[in-house]
């Protein structure tokens, strides 16, 4: 009976051993989840500096990057709307000083200059209509940017422009009124062009013809005198 209590026994001490020997390190699991945890810092980005753009919403996106440390940039995001930082708890001052950096961009990002791929795309044009509307003025430059492009050897230089004027083409949708013009204007060219091409033709027809008289006189025989004969044989010529 002793022996029974004694095995019985044994038994409940080791399922309590393996319990404990099977439970969940709670310690350690707390310390990767205090690991793991991030901290979050949100911006908004308003309209206005977008102009609806999403090339535009990456663009800024670099800008903010390239002020950031190489470590840290990652963690910055453009978002719909807003500029996103994530970062771990663990990194506390890098994200301290990364939202300090992303607060100063932000001050002034409606004012940052529109590239010339997000003028095309906010005012949905073709890189032809952007170059042809520069040279005339009609899109205004606010000066260049010269930077050196990955793969490539020569630094490119290429016009910037002022988002206030993009946002006025825009708004005033200038862009539609342009290419009215320039197909009206395309349109004259081609009916000049028809009309010249129309008097070099007429003007090559008329110089073959005077070609043609002017050979035919040439090749025929000279006129004979009537009577020569009669005047030559009478002496009269010695």
């Amino acid at each position: 009976m002793a022996d029974k209590k004694r095995d019985s026994l044994r038994k409940v001490l080791g399922g309590i051993i393996a319990a404990i020997a099977g439970a969940p390190d709670r310690t350690s699991e707390q310390g990767v989840s205090t690991a793991k945890a991030s901290v979050v810092a949100e911006w908004p980005l308003p309209p206005s500096a977008t102009l609806g753009s999403a090339l535009r919403l990456k663009g800024i996106e670099r800008e903010i990057r390239a002020r950031l440390p190489w470590a840290v940039r990652k963690f910055a995001k453009a978002e719909t709307g807003r500029i996103v930082l994530r970062m771990l708890k663990t990194d506390a001052d890098a994200f301290q000083a990364a939202s300090a950096t992303i607060s100063r961009t932000l001050e002034g990002i409606e004012a940052l200059a529109v590239l010339p791929r997000e003028a095309e795309d906010i005012l949905t044009i073709s890189a032809r209509e952007r170059h042809k509307w520069l040279k005339d003025g009609r899109l205004k430059s606010i000066g260049t940017r010269t930077v050196k492009m990955r793969g490539r050897s020569k630094a490119v230089t290429f016009h910037v422009f002022d988002p206030r004027h993009i946002e006025d083409v825009l708004d005033r949708d200038l862009a539609s009124a342009w290419r009215e013009e320039d197909a009206q204007e395309a349109s004259e060219n081609r009916r000049r062009g028809a009309g010249k091409a129309a008097l070099t033709r007429a003007g090559k027809r008329q110089r073959k013809a005077r070609s043609a008289r002017t050979s035919g006189k040439d090749d025929a025989p000279p006129p004979k005198l009537e009577g020569w004969d009669t005047f030559e044989a009478e002496g009269l010529l010695r």
